[in-house]
Formats: C-alpha cells, structure tokens, sequence
C-alpha cells in the first residue's frame, strides 16, 4: 500500500507548504529505522579462557654482578714504598696456596726489624737487673741495713722496667710483622684475575691500583641491585636464576639481604650464592630473577586479560547470553604469563585474552575457548 499521497493530503490540511511537505515525507523515507538493525549487527569474534585457581609466586628482576664472595679475594698491596723483587705469576694463572706470589725489597724494614730486637734485648736486660735490685734492697731492709725509700725507689725502677719491656716486645711484633710483608704468598687455590706491574719497578701503597689480584673461581656470587618497591617477597633462602651473555641460566639462592637502601638509585644490595661452582667469570654483568613466596591458591587470569588504564586495570568476562562486561579488578601478582585477580571476577568466568581491544561494554561477542594449556 502507498500511503505517500495520503500523507502529503495530510500535510496539505495542516497548511504545510508544498515545497516543505515533499522534503518532509523523503527525509521520513531515507531515515525510518529497519526493526533488524540491531538483530544483524555480527557478534565480536574473541578468544577466552576460564578463571581458575593455582598457584603463582612473583618474581623479581634485577641486573647484577659476578663478584668473589668475602674472603675469596687478595689484593696485593707493598707495605710501604718498596721495589719489587719477584713476580712470578700472569694474569691467568693459577695458583696453589702458599705459593710466592710476590718478593719485595725494602731494606729499611729489615734494619727496622733489627733495630727493633735489640731495643728489646737492652729492655729485657735492664728488666732483670731492676729485679735483682728489688730482691737485694728487700733482704737489706728486712736485715735493718737498707731504708725503705731505697727499697720504694728500686720498685719503681722495676715496674718501669716492665712497661718498658712490654712496649719493645709490641714494637719487635709489628716490625716483624712489616717485614713479613716483603714475602707475599697465596692464603688460598685461586687465580691471578690483574697484575699492574713488574719485577724491577718501584710501587707505592697509595697506588690506585693494587699489584696483584687472586681470586678464587670456584666461590663466586652476585651481587643484585634490586629496586626498593620489590624487596617485600624477597627472603633469605629465595630461590633465584642467573643469566649472563651467552651462558645457561644458573640456579643460585639469596645468602644476605640488603642492609640499608641506596638514596641515589632508590636500589639495595642483595647477594646471591649459586647452588652448584660456576663458569661465569668474576666481573661479569647478568640478569636475576628472584622468586618470592608462593601463593598457592590464587585466583588466576592469563596476562594479556588486562587491560590497564592508567593505574586502573580491567578485564572483560562473557556471561550466558554471549555479552562481553567490562570489569574493575585488583590485581595482585603478575608472573610470566599469569596475573593473580584478588577482586573483580570468580573463579570459572570466562575472561576475554584476545579481541578485548576497543570492545564495547555489554557487546556481543562470538567467544572461541583458547587452546589448552593457555
């Protein structure tokens, strides 16, 4: 039925102008909604997978360095300005402990020394004949020969005879111990990692740089400068892998946690122990992963469910009648692949992982499960 001349006799009885009454009645013809509009819009293809609860545990990342562990490394210093003697050994080698590893000469040590002993040897003698003194003073006083000022003054003779004594033997100890210093050798197996000079030249014990540097292979560790907002999970005993060049991961363990915070880079020091001897070498920069305490029972979601907005995060679950939601949740851990959700979603909701970009809240989609193991 046409029912357009019957409109425009309607438009005419209204007083509408001629003119008016046709562009009134095509605009009406180009604009009257289809009732099937909103039936054919096509679903939204996505891919989802189901909530679902397990275990997850964070996991910390942080650079480093291979460094030996304490007592692990000699610096080889002179004791006082000296020439160097012997040097045996290159950077490379290895070696065994008590083996020389370095032979000053300073002949004012061994003059020390000697000058030393025999301050000691005067003060010993000098100690003895103070005592001898003291003993026949005493037998004179209690025969009535000798006053007891004499006896009071030869004490006093004798305990300042002792100090004496006592002062020389430290001074013989520590020029001894100096000039035990001109012989270097090894106090552990190890290998020479840097030598900065060589036999004949004149060092110094303010030289930047020390002489000699051995350090045992097999008892390095890492040091991880680890951000000050991730210490929280991080324990002694943490489980940790490290990773540097071209080499394999390797398992390691924090030994020590950080003592104080670096203001400067906001970072703190924690050291690692790698659970078996290492091929890493000593200097070397690598990457660490720290595990934090797990948590068993976590609601889960994969990682690329999130949709973050500035600090909000969201995901979109599907209901029974094909709908996508938007949904606000606190999220907790993020792992690898795997976010932990404390609020926002239950567990078996389906939650879309891809095709949530740009999707509008309460679309319907065309939900594909995602392959197992996803």
């Amino acid at each position: 039925m046409n029912i357009f001349p019957a409109a425009l006799k309607t438009l005419k009885a209204a007083g509408v102008p001629l003119g008016l009454s046709f562009g009134l009645l095509a605009f009406t013809a180009c604009h009257k909604a289809s009732p099937e509009a909103v039936d054919t819009v096509e679903a939204v293809p996505v891919t989802v997978v189901a909530a679902r609860t397990g275990p997850i545990r964070p996991v910390i990342a942080a650079t480093g360095q291979v460094k030996p562990a304490p007592g692990a490394e000699l610096l080889v210093t002179p004791p006082q300005e000296a020439r160097i003697a012997e040097l045996p050994k290159a950077v490379g080698d290895r070696v065994r402990r008590g083996e020389l590893l370095v032979r000053f000469e300073i002949p004012n040590l061994r003059a020390d020394a000697s000058a030393r002993r025999s301050d000691l040897a005067r003060a010993e003698a000098a100690l003895t004949a103070a005592r001898r003194n003291v003993s026949r003073l005493s037998g004179l006083f209690e025969r009535g020969i000798a006053a007891k000022k004499e006896v009071d003054d030869a004490e006093r003779d004798l305990a300042q005879a002792e100090a004496t004594v006592a002062e020389a033997r430290s001074a013989t100890a520590a020029a001894a111990e100096l000039a035990g210093r001109q012989v270097v050798r090894a106090p552990f197996d190890g290998v020479v990692a840097a030598r900065s000079h060589q036999v004949g030249d004149l060092v110094d014990p303010s030289a930047p740089e020390p002489l000699l540097r051995v350090i045992d292979p097999s008892r390095l560790q890492v040091d991880a400068a680890v951000p000050a907002a991730s210490l929280g999970p991080i324990a002694l005993g943490s489980k940790a892998r490290v990773r540097g060049a071209n080499f394999p991961a390797q398992a390691a363990r924090v030994v020590a946690e950080p003592a104080s915070v670096d203001p400067a880079t906001g970072t703190a020091q924690v050291r690692l122990a790698f659970e078996a001897p290492t091929r890493l070498p000593s200097g070397l920069a690598v990457d660490v992963e720290i595990e934090g305490e797990e948590h068993p029972a976590a609601l889960l979601v994969p990682a690329d469910a999130l949709v973050r907005e500035g600090a909000e995060s969201y995901v979109y679950t599907v209901d029974g009648e094909k709908k996508a939601h938007r949904r606000a949740v606190r999220v907790g851990i993020v792992a690898g692949d795997l976010a932990e959700i404390l609020s926002g979603v239950k567990a078996g909701e389906p939650v879309v992982v891809h095709g949530q970009a740009a999707l509008p809240d309460g679309a319907t989609v065309d939900a594909t499960p995602a392959e197992p193991g996803r």
